[in-house]
């Protein structure tokens, strides 16, 4: 991991970047070739430069441009770095550096264990190196982030193969030792005392066990009375069951199915991290999704933790199986909100692409306000989609309660009516199947499993009142 330090004065050995503004005045620490292309820099068009030295580069931005660009910024910055282990040295305006710092950290990140060269196991990046008017607490925050959105990419990128649903459980139980969150992971026996019917039915084609994971953060003093609950969608790997991904493509990336469980156990875990005083729930319930042993097939009904029974139409849509358990168990809480997370629908994706992910639901709008702003700061953006009755007509079933497939349109809110029929305390769905996973590399959010969530979230938890 990458190590954030104060410096003192800066060594020949690093790398600089000068975060600045017209007005900024360099001092000594730096040459005079440095300031006076510092000067240049600034009565020109571009926004970000760069000059090699014989010991490295000095990069300049400019700090007037949206938190976005300076992200995107720090990412360039990395792109230059060597691969080998590099100090990076920041000067300029504190409050952009931070921006350009979290783009250059999250950049850093590669999943790269499975590698059999060890030449290949070096991100090119050691340390970074802060102007002390940035205080500790900021860059314990910042490196905190940069922790738990790399764990969520971690689990999104781990293949199935190393990755069960057992093998997620015991990842939290992990967390809740470091940090000191209370971790229960409730077996497949417990899971059929409790007649979870969603989760067992997507289990039944897999060899490997399904688990349900109840995660508690409650600090002393918690601003919230009730609990806010976010579940996640724990699908570590989804060929479609019976109800076959055609291929290719479809189905070569199916490991980032479990992407919300890793966001909102990424979330949880930051706050902790960061001793948030706000009261968190979080349950994943988790399993694959396979065509094989006795697997659960079209036109089965399946009668769900709440009673509720679902007729089967497709078993590709199993993720709202699982997640309608875990939202009905979620009541007993008797929650402030509650939240899931998913990478639900490919018609989420059709809707908005990987810019955004989908919002919607019936909680009152102060909550989506405040996740639109937390997305809007982070750059995780949301986009609020309409939830009316209407929809609700799309998954009813002519031989039970409701059918897990709504009509040819709208794909990504009929699969939200469907979820709110399991909740009865406010509710906000995400389908975050857009950002999530990225098939190409796009700047600090590189390629693969993004961490989508992750920062949005605990952004949104610090704002609860």
């Amino acid at each position: 991991m990458v190590q954030l330090k104060h410096f003192g004065e800066l060594t020949a050995d690093t790398s600089i970047v000068i975060v600045s503004n017209k007005k900024t005045k360099l001092d000594t620490s730096v040459s005079k070739d440095v300031i006076s292309y510092h000067t240049k820099f600034h009565k020109g068009e571009e926004k970000f430069d760069f000059l090699k030295t014989t010991n490295g580069f000095v990069f300049f931005v400019k700090e007037d441009q949206k938190n976005e660009e300076l992200r995107v910024a720090g990412s360039k910055v990395f792109s230059y770095l060597s691969k080998e282990n590099t100090s990076v040295s920041f000067l300029g305006e504190t409050a952009a550096i931070l921006i350009v710092g979290e783009g250059l950290l999250l950049s850093s990140y590669q999943f790269i264990k499975y590698f059999k060269d060890e030449k290949k196991k070096t991100n090119g990046l050691n340390e970074l190196l802060f102007p002390t008017e940035i205080s500790q607490k900021k860059l314990d925050e910042l490196a905190a982030m940069a922790k738990a959105v790399f764990w969520a990419r971690d689990r999104v990128n781990e293949p199935v193969s190393h990755l069960n649903a057992t093998q997620l459980s015991e990842h939290i139980v992990a967390l809740g030792e470091e940090v000191g969150f209370n971790v229960q992971v409730l077996q497949k026996s417990q899971i059929e005392a409790l007649k979870m019917g969603g989760i067992l039915a997507v289990n039944q084609g897999s060899i490997d066990p399904p688990t349900f994971t109840i995660v508690e953060y409650k600090p002393e003093k918690s601003i919230n009375k009730k609990p806010i609950v976010l579940v996640g969608k724990g699908v570590v790997y989804d060929t479609g069951g019976l109800s076959l991904k055609p291929t290719p493509g479809s189905m070569d990336v199916m490991k980032c199915d479990m992407a919300g469980a890793a966001c909102m156990i990424g979330a949880v875990y930051l706050a902790a991290i960061q001793k948030l005083k706000v009261h968190v729930v979080v349950l994943i319930p988790a399993t694959d999704n396979r065509p094989g042993m006795n697997a659960y097939a079209p036109g089965d009904v399946v009668t769900m933790y709440d009673g509720t029974t679902v007729e089967v139409l497709n078993t590709d849509a199993e993720g709202r199986m699982i997640l309608a358990d875990a939202l009905a168990y979620s009541n007993k809480y008797k929650p402030e909100l509650v939240i899931d997370a998913a990478t639900l629908t490919g018609a989420a994706v059709k809707a908005i692409g990987t810019n955004a992910s989908i919002i919607m639901g019936n909680a009152d709008d102060k909550y989506f306000e405040l996740l639109e702003k937390a997305g809007s700061e982070t750059h995780e953006r949301v986009v609020r989609f309409p939830f009316w009755d209407d929809y609700g007509k799309e998954v009813k079933s002519k031989i039970a309660d409701l059918k897990n497939l709504g009509g040819p349109n709208a794909g990504m809110i009929t699969a939200g009516k469907f979820l709110e029929h399991f909740v009865k305390s406010p509710y906000i769905h995400m389908d975050i199947a857009g950002p999530a996973w990225l098939d190409a590399k796009e700047d600090y959010k590189g390629q693969g499993g993004t961490g989508a969530g992750v920062r949005l979230l605990y952004n949104f938890l610090k704002k609860i009142k």
